[in-house]
């Protein structure tokens, strides 16, 4: 690691290890660039409509998350092992774990020429924590010293205790408890700065933001919504994400089967996620242009506490019933053509600490027996609502959800013998809405693309209390506390053992049922080189050229 610390960060030798095991090109796909190719290439890729405005502290969810990552750089980055590496830090140091300095690199700007100083970060991170600002990626800065009081419901304070500004390039931060990879996490789009003008009109700005990354908007109307965000590169930028195209053109797809036909067609340039219609075929389309291979993300079903039938311990015996119902060899099997792996607990593989033997994993296996002798149990408890039917939401713009998600309805529905139907909504920021506003009428398709490589990251901004990714509303105070405890750990494998003790309590809980740990699939068309997928399944968008 490139800043200096006295504890050890956690490891990411699995990820570096996995992150581009299979790869059907034989090209240099290095993120240098591919070795000369056309710098000058505007590169058009598959995107998604972004839920909210673009503001790095409101933005959880992937269509926006892309576009943050290349607009703003924050204080460290992630090389496409998951390593992490400084980007606008110089050097961030501590003795303790508790208690950080952090200095800037000097003559660092925004894109409207003000300077990137300690106040960018600063303002940037109380505003997101502010209760009365209402930002979804709040829960990031919990660990920062009064954050409690910023973020408690009705709360005035508009500021957190423990970040200090001690001169342009320089501020502190004190954590509530030591905790030694809290470095590591600064790579998240929440923790970017924002330049001063950001808070005079927060909703206009996240319509035009203005950042410090590797690409800036191509221009004021560059977000023609629905349609297409066009970034062109920000000649200003120095760090290691510096763009080797003339451009990135996200566009905007209602349905990715098009999408595939226009990769075939050498009209997209790059497309994230192979629709599941073209698994089967997409190898011998796309010849060496394709790459496969496992990275930190999985796929789980949200199911809202707040939705009849599925809280108490009635509620918990029909998760777990819902959960041991669904043959996932075999839908990864038929379905995905082995491209996906039965989930056997909440995190990815690919992380350090993982384990599959968790107490609790039981509860993931395919046992349509024990599935319909738990949903008896539950039934002596409190009868089923028929009147309220199990529903499993998932948005039918992108990723081509809806075949997967007829094969886990007709599981269930064969093993259990209740009723359960498949919604599909039209966009996935009209799942994502009612996902966050809690309006759910049924369970959610849902899952998780890390942030950082860290066991922590598939738990807490998930299934913490009050969390902004919590769908199903869960609450454990014991489970709280346990991740806690864990980021606490003086040692990264203490800090992995106290983890999966959190977790097993989710394996009993389910507030989501894991399904399966996600691969990359992707593909490109002929006009591109040096297309590299990252170690969290995105593609290295600014290394790609045209050739």
């Amino acid at each position: 690691m490139r800043y200096t610390r006295s504890s050890t960060m956690l490891s990411v030798a699995a990820i570096a290890v996995l992150a581009l095991s299979a790869c059907g090109s034989d090209s240099d796909s290095s993120a240098d660039g591919g070795g000369g190719g056309d710098t000058e290439a505007v590169i058009v890729v598959d995107g998604s409509e972004p839920q909210n405005p673009l503001i790095p502290t409101s933005t959880n969810e992937v269509g926006g998350g892309a576009i943050l990552d290349l607009i703003f750089a924050g204080l460290v980055s992630y090389d496409a092992d998951g390593v992490s590496q400084n980007e606008v830090a110089e050097s961030i140091e501590t003795e303790d774990a508790q208690n950080y300095t952090i200095t800037l690199k000097e003559g660092q700007t925004f894109t409207n020429g003000d300077p990137v100083t300690a106040n960018s970060f600063v303002d940037a991170w109380n505003y997101g924590a502010a209760a009365k600002n209402a930002q979804l990626s709040s829960y990031f800065f919990e660990s920062i010293e009064g954050y409690d009081e910023a973020s408690a419901e009705g709360s005035e304070v508009e500021t957190m205790s423990g970040l200090e500004v001690v001169d342009d390039l320089t501020f502190t931060v004190a954590l509530s408890q030591p905790e030694s990879d809290w470095p590591l996490r600064l790579g998240y789009s929440a923790f970017a700065p924002l330049p001063a003008v950001a808070f005079d009109d927060p909703a206009a700005f996240g319509e035009n933001p203005i950042g410090n990354g590797p690409y800036m908007f191509a221009s004021e109307g560059a977000w023609q919504h629905n349609q297409q965000i066009e970034l062109v590169p920000n000649e200003d930028y120095e760090g290691p994400k510096e763009a080797q195209n003339g451009g990135i053109t996200f566009k905007i797809y209602q349905n990715d089967t098009t999408a595939y036909q226009d990769l075939i067609s050498d009209n997209l340039d790059v497309l994230k996620i192979i629709p599941t219609s073209d698994i089967k075929n997409f190898k011998n389309d796309l010849g060496e242009r394709w790459v496969e291979s496992p990275y930190a993300g999985n796929q789980t079903i949200a199911i809202p506490y707040y939705l009849p039938n599925w809280d108490g311990e009635a509620g918990k015996l029909r998760r777990q019933a819902l959960s041991m119902a669904i043959d996932r060899p075999e839908i990864t099997e038929v379905i995905f053509s082995n491209g996906r792996t039965p989930a056997e607990e909440f995190t990815a593989p690919v992380l350090d600490g993982y384990n599959p033997d968790l107490p609790g994993s039981e509860n993931l296996e395919f046992n349509p027996e024990e599935a319909r002798s738990l949903w008896e149990q539950a039934e002596e408890i409190e009868p089923y609502d028929e009147s309220e039917p199990l529903t499993i939401g998932y948005n039918a713009d992108k990723g081509d959800h809806k075949t997967w998600v007829e094969a886990v309805v007709n599981s269930i529905k064969n093993n259990l013998d209740i009723e359960v139907s498949g919604k599909p909504y039209a966009t996935f920021k009209e799942a994502r809405t009612e996902a966050t506003d809690g309006t759910l009428s049924g369970a959610l398709r849902s899952g998780w693309q890390a942030d950082y490589p860290s066991l922590y990251n598939f738990l807490g901004p998930i299934y913490a209390t009050g969390a902004g990714s919590n769908d199903a509303r869960y609450s454990n105070p014991e489970f709280d506390q346990k991740l806690t405890e864990g980021l606490a750990a003086t040692s990264v494998e203490e800090g992995n053992e106290i983890m999966n003790e959190a977790q097993e309590m989710i394996l009993d809980d389910l507030p989501a049922i894991p399904l399966w740990y996600q691969v990359a699939q992707g593909g490109w068309s002929n006009n591109v080189d040096g297309v590299e997928f990252g170690w969290n399944g995105v593609p290295l968008y600014y290394a790609i050229t045209g050739n």
